[in-house]
């Protein structure tokens, strides 16, 4: 090891954005919040009203900027613990603070190469590339005004990273132990995440692999059995389980992925299952889409049918994930260097690749997108 490299771990990066959706913190932010995000749709004020009030149930805050706080803190712990001098930002792409001002101030800091976790660990159009062109409209504006911003790489997919898919796995055992003894043995597990339009899932990570699903499907799926085969291990019982779909935006008349969470815990009352676990693999954080969709509808779908259920956590700021980012960023660091580190990955697809290829989750209509093999600045 070189001098060099022993001295500074994170080398070349000089400091690590935390990259995520935002969200209001307030009644009066709601609207403004969602105008942010349906930007170039055309959705009148009033349908957005009506839309908002879910957040409304929720005096207007929204859960997630206060669960990143919880991350950065966290991670500055972590990296301090460990003798990391790496500086951690955060920014946003649909609410304060919002993404362009923070790589603003990264430049005005002096930083020249920067590595970025987004809050989504799986390969989409809405998890993966959207945030990347995010970073690209974020960087054209700095440079417009005339200042010149650092290079800017996103750290790869951590679905399967041992400290992403342990505390999950915890998780789901406090789950199924908060079910009444009587149930709790013959149990289904629900793994949830966020639908999106079939054609989306379809077109979902590297080319090679589009098809039915793609990345997106095959990604969670493998994270889904790993925590079943984990929880098995630990109990001695194989609890069926199924990949659900929750948070439905779209149209009607669009498909999008299926069975919807609320549908399966119907059905399964149906088929006799005596209680169900639901397990939100798809989201780092107990966010608006987790604590309404889950703990709210479908909590009130359960009731009503009569169907015990129990919700999971989510990975949120657990010091295991924080020492899964700090083992990406030092890997991505040496990989940056020259070296070949181990790369951490459970379950059969291995670890995800850093620079996202040409043609990977595309756009729905061609736009910029950094971090990336089709970024001007790879």
């Amino acid at each position: 090891m070189s001098d060099q490299s022993a001295a500074a771990p994170c080398s070349p990066y000089d400091a690590l954005l935390l990259l995520s959706f935002g969200g209001p913190e307030g009644p009066e932010d709601v609207v403004p919040f969602l105008e942010n995000v349906t930007r170039g749709r055309g959705i009148p004020r009033e349908r957005l009203k009506e839309v908002g009030q879910h957040y409304f149930l929720f005096d207007g805050v929204s859960p997630i900027n206060a669960q990143n706080r919880e991350l950065l803190d966290a991670l500055r712990k972590d990296f301090a613990d460990h003798g990391l001098d790496l500086p951690v930002y955060w920014g946003n792409r649909n609410w304060a603070p919002y993404l362009t001002d923070t790589l603003r101030r990264l430049t005005e800091d002096g930083h020249r190469r920067v590595l970025t976790l987004a809050t989504s660990a799986y390969a989409s159009y809405s998890g993966c590339r959207q945030y990347r062109e995010n970073l690209a409209d974020a960087l054209a504006a700095l440079e417009a005004e005339g200042l010149t911003p650092p290079r800017v790489d996103k750290l790869r997919h951590y679905f399967n990273h041992p400290g992403f898919v342990r505390p999950m796995v915890d998780a789901t055992l406090a789950a199924l132990a908060e079910l009444p003894e009587g149930v709790r043995e013959r149990a289904h597990l629900a793994f949830t995440t966020h639908s999106i339009p079939t054609a989306a899932a379809d077109t979902s990570g590297p080319v090679a692999g589009h098809g039915e699903g793609g990345a997106y499907v095959a990604q969670h799926l493998d994270v889904a059995h790993l925590i079943a085969e984990a929880v098995r291990e630990e109990t001695g019982v194989d609890h069926p389980w199924q990949l659900v779909y929750q948070s439905r935006s779209g149209a009607p008349h669009i498909p999008w992925l299926e069975p919807d969470i609320c549908d399966h815990l119907e059905s399964a009352h149906g088929a006799g299952v005596p209680g169900v676990v639901m397990i939100p693999i798809g989201f780092v954080s107990d966010h608006m889409e987790v604590k309404y969709d889950l703990d709210t509808e479908a909590a009130a779908k359960a009731a009503d049918l009569g169907l015990p259920v129990a919700r999971a956590a989510t990975v949120g700021a657990d010091p295991r994930f924080a020492a899964a980012v700090r083992d990406l960023v030092l890997e991505r660091a040496a990989t940056e260097r020259g070296r070949s580190p181990e790369r951490c990955a459970l379950g059969a697809l291995g670890p995800s690749h850093d620079l996202c290829p040409v043609g990977c989750c595309p756009a729905r209509a061609p736009r910029p997108a950094a971090a990336g093999a089709d970024s001007p600045r790879a």
